[in-house]
């Protein structure tokens, strides 16, 4: 057995001279503990609203998106698209085209996106597990075109799940010259036709801001026939997602970016993933001060084991083994104190996602979910057991080090 780590463990579980030292080892492995369980507990919360929002995504995001690197849109024939929609682990392809436009609705008026897209649209989503209302998803009917708009429009606009009123679009006109003696011919007119419907992804981004009709409505209104601003595509089960996406991007060969559902909200999941990194160095400078209890504890320790050092050195044990023990009995209270933590962390999370204890409102219904979302993912785990014992090292290194050869010094 090494020597250095055989006494530094039965120093640490064995009774000292002045019984402060024991509580202050205590204290030292209760500190690193409490700020390993914030770790585990603070960046599972943060992993729980990145699952939950990455969820509602879904509903609408296909898995993948392709887009033009230049400009807003692309032939709907261009060769590269034609090869990409034909690859055969494709299962669903859908033209969508989308654009602003100002819809009026009675005295009320927004700005919104129109978004239109073919009838397979539903096949390619979920967005028929997210509609509300009396009537069923459809996007036109023989010349009638019909507006599905989120909820918070149809909240803003005064619609409901059915308008009776055709709610008007306009759109600017893309060709000629404005006429300021009639400032209204500078846009393009349409209607759009309840189909008795809403949808709700519960996230403002879509419910506030989009209309859902059909790819001939959107094409005629901003005058871009033949034209798409995304091809949007489902895989067959069973494909390699990876490899299939690698490829189409070799064959969009720069002309287009090839989008999977995180990359086509990278903005919100950069910004949640920046937030958790801050967590993380917040609570690690805090593990750090808890640290320093573990260098009041060895530094006691050293002055109460310094007849232990001389007895030591008289049998034989080098200043390097000596200085050994004290660091590895450092080591040891940093080591306590990430497992303890750790399982507790663990342990709060699987409470928290089982009994839901900590509640995001004092009433059912108020948010998206009533209770804190938690999701432990093992890779983090790792991390923090690495940050706490690294920390933990690196605190008492020097430290150790300086009182130890004062104490050989003097011996």
């Amino acid at each position: 057995m090494n020597f250095p780590f055989y006494i530094a463990r039965r120093y640490l579980f064995s009774k000292k001279s002045t019984h402060a030292i024991n509580i202050i080892s205590g204290i030292s492995v209760v500190g690193v503990a409490v700020a390993t369980m914030a770790l585990v507990v603070t960046l599972s919360v943060f992993n729980g609203f990145h699952d939950l929002v990455a969820s509602f995504f879904t509903q609408m995001d296909p898995q993948l998106k392709v887009i033009p690197v230049k400009g807003k849109t692309a032939a709907s024939d261009d060769p590269v698209l034609l090869k990409i929609r034909h690859l055969p682990e494709v299962e669903v392809a859908t033209e969508c085209l989308e654009d602003q436009a100002l819809a009026v609705y009675g005295s009320r008026q927004m700005m919104v996106r129109i978004k239109g897209v073919q009838d397979n649209f539903d096949t390619l989503t979920h967005i028929r597990e997210v509609v509300e209302g009396d009537g069923e998803f459809c996007l036109h009917a023989a010349d009638m075109n019909y507006g599905i708009p989120g909820l918070g429009i149809a909240y803003q606009l005064g619609l409901g799940y059915t308008y009776q009123n055709p709610l008007k679009i306009y759109a600017p006109r893309r060709e000629g010259q404005l006429n300021i003696a009639n400032p209204t011919d500078g846009f393009v007119e349409d209607e759009l036709y309840s189909p008795g419907v809403v949808f709700c992804i519960k996230q403002s981004k879509y419910d506030k801001q989009y209309i859902l009709t059909s790819l001939d409505f959107t094409q005629q209104l901003f005058d871009q026939q033949g034209r798409l601003s995304s091809l949007e595509l489902r895989l067959r089960p069973g494909s390699d997602f990876e490899g299939v996406k690698e490829k189409m991007r070799q064959i969009a060969a720069g002309r287009f970016n090839v989008l999977d559902r995180y990359e086509q909200q990278d903005d919100t999941f950069r910004i949640m993933k920046v937030e958790k990194l801050m967590a993380y160095i917040f609570l690690t400078f805090i593990l750090v001060i808890a640290c320093f209890n573990i260098i009041g504890s060895l530094s006691m320790l050293i002055i109460d084991k310094r007849n232990d050092v001389v007895t030591l050195s008289n049998l034989g044990a080098s200043n390097h083994q000596i200085i050994r023990i004290f660091l590895f009995e450092g080591r040891l209270i940093s080591m306590m104190g990430a497992v303890i933590g750790i399982v507790l962390g663990l342990l709060l999370c699987w409470i928290q996602q089982q009994y839901g204890i900590v509640r995001l409102g004092d009433s059912e219904g108020i948010f998206v979910v009533d209770a804190y979302p938690v999701s432990v993912h093992p890779w983090d785990v790792v991390v923090i057991f690495i940050t706490v014992v690294a920390v933990g090292f690196l605190s008492v290194w020097y430290p150790v080090r300086y009182f130890a050869r004062r104490l050989l010094r003097s011996k």
